[in-house]
């Protein structure tokens, strides 16, 4: 399967009064190494959106390791771990700058109209997207 790769500096208002990363900020990261995925495959989610589709957030699951804090360069690690007719899971690495394992995640989306939320498939309103999609998952 392919893996994408985004880079990033921890900022400090990212952080809580312990100085790690306020778990919550770990799915701006995921949502980083999304748009990089998409955008390494030759796509812009914006432009789902100006053709009247989103894709919400159906589960998440993460695990957290290893704390980052302040200052600390992540790399983001995503992949397709399966894409469906109207879902796609997402996997996520989420490292340190020596490689350690900050944490884990899953998230599932779905592809819906943005006016009336009903799901549609990847294939029926993009499928140049939904064939690169497919390709991504099997290597």
């Amino acid at each position: 399967m392919y893996c994408s790769e985004a880079k990033l500096d921890v900022r400090y208002g990212e952080t809580d009064q312990m100085g790690v990363v306020y778990h919550a900020n770990y799915i701006i990261y995921m949502e980083v190494g999304r748009v990089q995925l998409m955008k390494d495959l030759g796509f812009v989610y914006a432009d789902l959106e100006d053709i009247g589709y989103v894709s919400p957030v159906m589960d998440l699951q993460v695990s957290y390791k290893a704390a980052l804090r302040y200052g600390q360069t992540v790399t983001i690690r995503t992949w397709i771990e399966k894409h469906e007719r109207v879902r796609t899971t997402y996997g996520y690495e989420i490292l340190h700058e020596d490689g350690t394992v900050a944490a884990t995640a899953t998230s599932v989306h779905a592809l819906v109209t943005k006016d009336g939320l009903r799901p549609v498939a990847l294939r029926k309103v993009a499928p140049e997207w939904d064939a690169a999609y497919v390709e991504a998952a099997k290597k």
